[in-house]
């Protein structure tokens, strides 16, 4: 990334800054903030949902499952639909949305109507956070569109480690029965309080650019298919017994060739595909992509099993299991705002060090756990996971402002919702692997949790040694492109004014 600083610039102006845009920034922050808490936030109050609602293990599963499911399903082609249509207009239908099933859920009479109305939420979700990153791209520029990223990633590390935080202190509050349900009313006054706001603050669709493109349906279909059979043997890896399931990865691997092809084949017809393939050639784009999956698979999972470690093997209440990775939420609050506004110095080795604390932060509880696997557990990770959520902060936003750096403006929601896809295919996998282990652990050591946790955070710590392995390699390649150029063009002197 240039280190040059520019202005971030009024849609359709293209020259002055538009002088509403911190505050239109702050919305969009509310409302990924809401839609991110609700992929953790209900983990600590599922065993209130079950008693509450005499919901089976299955619909348990589908409450926290159906959410990411559908989720990812809408991602890539709402960040098509807000390039077209206009990115305050959707994020205000996925604002109002959100709110009335976070309603629907928290009057849930029963689990099938809980279950359906988590499917909306996720559908809702998946409709409003490509449109952030794309308004970041269209509002910022330079410095500060390295800043906007910063506090959106800033978002994403807090709102997932902080999740079960809030919700045991919720159900803390208004008790075990209430509880659950004031972890979905919560989203419904904040929601109410954004919608005016985003409409007011939020630059209208440039209608110059509505007649450049069309929808390309069928590769919305394709997709869209291919994004969810993918997933669905992930997320039910534990409902769904034997291994026929395992079978729905390659019918989902050619369901996304097919989409390939049929983007090919669209191009070629002189029409605007959904994704551009061109987009994969971008360097900064591919290995962020692809880096920042394999961060999720090893980030994710921590929560997951660390939550199950302390409340089912340890005894934890919902909030001390909260307050035990309060650590991780800080740690990434304060790296994620520092790395967006020195990332355009340092580019991808600034991820590349925050992968590398996120290691050194796992492997830290790691030992920590090995010190103390039962008494003063949350003390011991105290440190390691302060570590860690240092380094998961100086690698969410950072690697958004480099992956989307070199991405054209009218394609920013497409590319930011290809992003989301991978963070949440990587979240997938990452859970599906860890707790296969985690579980596997707990049964052959008859309830040793301690051990189940080790080799599950192992687990994880591989996909993050991946992803560090994929940052110095970038870093690598960056380096010798840039030293061949220099060779290839040395600077000439400066001519005389």
């Amino acid at each position: 990334m240039s280190g040059t600083q520019q202005e971030a610039v009024r849609p359709g102006s293209g020259e002055e800054p538009d002088p509403r845009r911190w505050k239109a920034l702050a919305v969009c922050l509310v409302g990924g903030f809401m839609v991110l808490l609700d992929v953790s936030i209900v983990n600590v109050a599922l065993p209130s949902i079950r008693d509450g609602l005499q919901a089976s293990e299955s619909e348990l599963q589908w409450v926290v499952s159906g959410y990411a499911l559908t989720f990812g399903l809408l991602l890539v082609p709402a960040g098509r639909v807000g390039d077209v249509r206009g990115r305050r207009t959707m994020f205000c239908v996925a604002l109002a949305l959100f709110s009335l099933a976070s309603l629907a859920c928290g009057l849930a009479p029963t689990s099938l109507f809980l279950v359906i109305a988590r499917l909306v939420q996720g559908l809702a979700g998946g409709l409003l956070t490509p449109q952030i990153s794309a308004l970041i791209q269209q509002l910022f520029r330079g410095r500060e569109r390295g800043t906007a990223f910063g506090l959106f990633g800033t978002v994403i590390g807090v709102s997932t480690a902080v999740g079960p935080l809030l919700g045991g202190t919720l159900i803390a509050a208004f008790g075990a029965d209430a509880g659950w349900r004031w972890v979905f009313f919560i989203n419904l006054p904040i929601g109410l309080a954004a919608i005016p706001l985003a409409w007011k603050l939020l630059p209208p669709p440039d209608e110059r650019q509505r007649t450049r493109h069309d929808y390309d349906p069928v590769g919305v279909g394709l997709l869209g298919s291919g994004i969810v059979v993918l997933l669905l043997p992930l997320v039910q890896e534990r409902q769904w017994q034997g291994s026929a399931k395992w079978l729905l990865i390659p019918a989902a691997l050619l369901l996304l060739g097919a989409f390939v092809l049929w983007e090919r084949r669209y191009t070629r017809q002189g029409r605007e595909p959904l994704v551009d393939l061109v987009l994969f050639r971008l360097r900064s784009w591919s290995f962020g992509a692809g880096m920042i999956t394999l961060f999720f698979a090893g980030f994710t999972p921590l929560f997951f099993v660390f939550t199950l470690y302390l409340q089912t093997g340890l005894g934890y209440t919902a909030l001390e299991a909260g307050l035990a990775i309060t650590p991780f939420a800080v740690g990434s609050a304060v790296a994620a705002a520092v790395g967006g506004r020195v990332v355009h110095r340092f580019g991808r080795l600034l991820i590349a060090v925050g992968l590398a604390l996120t290691v050194v932060g796992f492997l830290g509880a790691l030992l920590a756990v090995h010190l103390a696997p039962t008494d003063g557990t949350g003390w011991a990770t105290l440190a390691p996971l302060l570590v860690s959520g240092l380094g998961g902060g100086l690698v969410i936003s950072p690697n958004q402002a480099v992956t989307l750096s070199e991405v054209p403006v009218e394609r920013a929601g497409t590319a930011g919702g290809l992003l989301q896809v991978g963070q949440r295919i990587g979240a997938a996998v990452g859970i599906a692997a860890v707790g296969s282990v985690f579980f596997a652990r707990v049964a052959a050591t008859r309830g040793d949790f301690a051990d189940a946790f080790t080799h599950g955070l192992l687990v994880a710590t591989a996909f993050v040694v991946a992803a560090l392995v994929l940052a110095i390699v970038d870093v690598v390649v960056d380096r010798r492109i840039s030293r061949r150029s220099a060779e290839s063009h040395p600077a000439e002197p400066a001519a005389a004014s």
